[in-house]
């Protein structure tokens, strides 16, 4: 590894550290006052930082609050290519979410608090359906394949309707998930979420 390389590396992890420490600031301060009620002031204030400092690592307040998960659409992307070439698209799917299934469930109460402000605030709604929407790109090429689809082909909706409603389903999910004090096993929602559309599960 070049110098050049090395300096580039240690200031990508600089930067994602930052980036880190400022979205759990925004995340405590939501919880604590309110998505809305929180402003970049006082979030530069809590984090000890200038606005040019925040406004260098982030475009917008709600792209701070979620600064932790940019890179968790590869990671389902490769955790669906890693699963059996002859797996049907949906199973292939459902067993690929059990990554994010045990990212929510690997934590606390907290998790659960901040998923309920993200479907109970309109602005942080609309980012996590952009987040979806650009996941939905990096899908689409193995779900096509494995449904034997041109992904090229934008005249087939097969693949887009897979995506679109596996994703919905984990909406659903999320949206039960946080309805209740005691709401069952995360994986065991989805599960139910993602029987419903193939006319399956509970009476």
């Amino acid at each position: 590894m070049s110098p050049n390389q090395a300096a580039r590396g240690v200031r990508a992890r600089a930067r994602q550290s930052v980036r880190a420490e400022v979205a759990t600031v925004v995340q405590d301060l939501a919880l604590e006052r309110g998505y809305t009620e929180t402003t970049v002031d006082d979030i530069c204030a809590a984090a000890e930082i200038s606005r040019s400092t925040f406004f260098r690592y982030f475009s917008t307040k709600e792209e701070a609050f979620f600064g932790t998960t940019a890179d968790a659409g590869e990671h389902l992307r490769d955790a669906l290519t890693a699963r059996p070439p002859d797996e049907a698209p949906w199973t292939a799917m459902r067993r690929a979410l059990d990554l994010l299934i045990e990212q929510y469930e690997g934590h606390d109460e907290r998790t659960r608090r901040l998923t309920r402000l993200i479907m109970n605030t309109p602005s942080l709604a609309a980012w996590h359906r952009e987040k979806n929407a650009r996941w939905h790109e990096l899908l689409r090429p193995e779900i096509a394949r494995r449904l034997g689809a041109d992904p090229a082909d934008e005249s087939d909706p097969r693949a887009n309707a897979v995506i679109a409603a596996a994703l919905g389903c984990v909406e659903a999910t999320l949206t039960a998930w946080t309805a209740t004090a005691q709401p069952r096993a995360l994986s065991e929602i989805l599960d139910l979420a993602m029987a419903a559309p193939r006319g399956e599960g509970e009476r």
